[in-house]
């Protein structure tokens, strides 16, 4: 029987990035995944190939809609469907084959096949009917999460589908209904909708992404809504019924009255969950908690001593870079390092156009604590660079402490939000104020100048609004 010092349950972005910062501090690493590709869902079947297909149905839409007005005339546009999926397969092969490389290169064991804990040290790993078994003195679960699937309307992968089947589909849906206006739901709904299908967002909630500032998802569900997508706010799902290629959503309005939507696809994208049921956590007496994570201490350990969770397992937002940090603090307390993640700094983006992007707390929260508070605003349709790109919806807005000035939080909505939020992110690491941010000096004419502009209204002294 093989013995590592570290082993991994898991090769998405907590893992595999666990799986290397364990290698580069000295340790025998094993990485277990199930599937023969590495990246979990992230890589696979979420983050990078929903960016891919945004990416190529925003150019598809900016050909048809926006062109004209920079002075070049288009005729005939056409797209092909199965070429643009082929090019989406053709960056998740890239990715998922350099992370295999990665591996060699950092002389991880990667180990194919279904993980399961035997005890405190060792793992079964199944596949193809054969068992290998290792031991390891630290092991860590990695096993990410599932969409979460509604009981009275059940994914049955052609008429109900989940994020998976969404970015696969072969066919345009002439009506697309979405239920959940989170990341997933608008992000996904925005590429059929660039490429023809009618789409339908129906949410419980009465605004779209209801992690954000609300103002800020009040500007970006108006800008979609301009783009063709409609929505249904304060509308509580009741069941769905299916007729041979055809589905009707059946929803309660605001006052309760039912309504209905026909369409050729309901993807349901109202969220994950975790996914702790597949490493035989119960022979070990690993617990699990009522909403299905997995319970642990400062250093990610569960209450079986040197078995750690990461990622989608716990709590926390289901974000990939939120698990990627969480892996290299606790590859770093495994080998005797302090291991630290910053829960307060962990940025929250929406890939549609215009992009949403925020760090820190909504000016609602704010409101909630009874924290005294100043607001700094500044608009895209003041910014040179803005107008030059022809996207100049949204703002940015900077929530500051009204005592100290340090920042509380920052609500971006518009272009490139999703770039411009990494500058944020490294001001919150180094508690800065809003004046640390206006008296920054921003190249010109560039987006991130709206971020200054916003500083310096904290104190009402924008320059150029």
């Amino acid at each position: 029987m093989e013995s590592f010092d570290y082993a991994i349950i898991g090769a998405g972005p907590g893992g595999y990035v666990s799986a290397i910062r364990a290698a580069q501090l000295g340790l025998k690493t094993a990485l277990i995944e199930k599937d023969s590709s590495l990246g979990g869902c992230c890589l696979n079947v979420g983050c990078i190939p929903s960016k891919a297909l945004l990416e190529s149905s925003e150019l598809y839409y900016m050909t048809q809609n926006k062109l004209d007005v920079h002075g070049i005339e288009v005729s005939d546009v056409k797209f092909k469907l199965a070429k643009m999926m082929k090019r989406k397969g053709e960056i998740v092969k890239t990715l998922t084959d350099g992370i295999r490389l990665l591996m060699k290169k950092n002389k991880v064991t990667v180990i194919e096949g279904i993980g399961k804990l035997q005890d405190q040290n060792t793992i079964n790993i199944e596949h193809n009917g054969e068992i290998r078994e290792i031991k390891a003195k630290t092991i860590v679960l990695a096993m990410g999460s599932l969409p979460v699937e509604l009981p009275f309307i059940k994914f049955n992968g052609k008429t109900i589908i989940s994020s998976t089947e969404a970015l696969s589909l072969n066919k345009i849906p002439k009506h697309l209904i979405v239920v959940g206006a989170g990341a997933i739901g608008l992000e996904l709904g925005s590429v059929w909708a660039r490429l023809g299908s009618k789409v339908s967002i129906v949410e419980m909630l009465p605004h779209a992404v209801p992690f954000a500032d609300k103002q800020t998802a009040i500007i970006l569900q108006r800008s979609l809504k301009s783009q063709g997508l409609e929505f249904y706010f304060n509308s509580k799902v009741t069941k769905a019924s299916a007729k041979s290629n055809k589905i009707t959503l059946h929803f309660e309005d605001k006052n309760d009255a039912e309504q209905t939507l026909d369409g050729d696809k309901v993807l349901v994208a109202v969220g994950r969950r975790p996914n702790p049921h597949t490493a035989g956590l119960d022979k070990v007496g690993i617990e699990i908690s009522g909403n299905g994570f997995i319970p642990v201490d400062d250093n990610f350990q569960t209450n079986i001593p040197g078995i750690y969770a990461i990622g989608d397992l716990i709590q926390g937002p289901m974000l990939a870079h939120k698990a990627e940090d969480e892996g290299v603090a606790v590859a770093e307390i495994a080998a005797g390092m302090p291991g630290h993640v910053n829960y307060e700094n962990i940025p929250n983006v929406v890939y549609t156009a215009p992009e949403l992007a925020s760090v820190g707390i909504s000016e609602e929260l704010a409101k909630e604590k009874k924290i005294k508070y100043n607001v700094g605003k500044f608009y895209f349709k003041g910014n040179g660079r803005a107008l030059s790109l022809g996207e100049s919806d949204g703002m940015v807005k900077i929530i500051a402490d009204a005592e100290t000035d340090r920042l509380l939080g920052v609500h971006i909505v518009g272009p490139r939000a999703s770039e411009m939020i990494a500058e944020i992110v490294i001001a919150f690491e180094y508690k800065a104020s809003a004046e640390d941010i206006a008296r920054t000096i921003h190249a010109h004419p560039t987006l991130s100048e709206v971020i200054k502009e916003a500083a310096l209204a904290v104190d009402n002294r924008q320059i150029h609004g």
